[in-house]
């Protein structure tokens, strides 16, 4: 039988590996993309339209789901909030709705910052209780809700939270950890000085070993059949390795042979308009108890080789 993926968010930083990853593992892959839609293979579908979501569908015979477009820069949601719960809420729902309807199988991801990260608490297990502390947190947490209410007593959907991310990009920007390059570079101008937090502790995981995870949760739960019922609804991937932003700033410069000079390290900023946790590292039990395999890339020698 023929397996077919729909990959929402398919040409941003995450979707761009999920589609290879299932298209190199047999499957027929096909995404959207708003902006960049790129017709066969990534669609143009307007994720707040009920009907577009709908028509995609039923017209693609789809046995897996991966929604992945999301608003996911904290700054970003509290700039747009209506915007964010529309695209992390309202959207989320709609394709739950979709989804679950047609017996399609969801994959939703959400992320870390569903946590408080308050010191001492991490790591943090798929069943530990969400308290989060921004809007972007808030609203993640509110899309799995949503999906998990449309698919419930179904074993029709998972969640799968992540850390931030980084790989492959097609501009800086697209990460919060490649985007860290630039400040690199931005600090070796003349009379430069650039502040970086050397205080919230991350977990940055490969967007490639991610989509690998994403082949394989589909994978076991489709196999399942009527078992799935009774399989974890939340899962939880991330790397082990644990760097700081400044941290990782000083790997980068290490590695461009680079003189950090005009960068300084910086605390706990406890007037930030838009707070962030100390440590949301995830525990990845429960993949393990699953069976897949919850390694990662090293982080530095990613970088070395790039």
């Amino acid at each position: 039988m023929s397996k077919t993926v729909f990959v929402t968010g398919a040409t941003g930083l995450l979707g761009r590996q999920v589609l290879r990853a299932f298209d190199k593992a047999g499957w027929k892959a096909v995404g959207s993309g708003f902006s960049r839609a790129k017709p066969p293979t990534v669609l143009k579908v307007d994720l707040e339209d009920q009907s577009a979501i709908e028509s995609v569908f039923d017209e693609t015979k789809l046995l897996t789901f991966y929604p992945g477009a999301a608003n996911r820069f904290p700054d970003k949601c509290d700039a747009d909030p209506d915007g964010t719960r529309a695209l992390n809420i309202a959207a989320a729902r709609r394709i739950a709705q979709a989804a679950c309807s047609r017996s399609i199988f969801l994959i939703y991801i959400s992320t870390d910052y569903v946590f408080s990260g308050k010191p001492g608490e991490a790591p943090y297990e798929a069943d530990s209780t969400p308290n989060p502390t921004n809007l972007y947190g808030q609203t993640k947490l509110a899309g799995e809700k949503a999906v998990l209410e449309e698919c419930e007593n179904t074993g029709m959907a998972v969640v799968l939270r992540v850390p931030v991310l980084y790989g492959h990009a097609e501009t800086p920007a697209e990460s919060a950890v490649n985007v860290l390059v630039d400040a690199v570079w931005k600090a070796q101008e003349k009379d430069a000085h650039v502040s970086m937090d050397d205080w919230s502790l991350r977990y940055p995981t490969n967007t490639e070993d991610v989509a690998r995870v994403l082949v394989d949760i589909a994978s076991k739960y489709l196999v399942a059949d009527e078992a799935r019922v009774a399989m974890p609804k939340i899962l939880q991937f991330s790397s082990e390795q644990r760097y700081t932003k400044f941290q990782m700033c000083q790997l980068f410069a290490e590695i461009l042979g680079l003189p950090l000079d005009r960068m300084g390290a910086t605390g706990e900023d406890k007037k930030a308009t838009v707070p962030r946790p100390y440590d949301t590292h995830l525990s990845t039990k429960m993949l393990k108890e699953l069976g897949v395999d919850v390694r990662t890339q090293d982080f530095g020698d990613w970088w070395y080789v790039l």
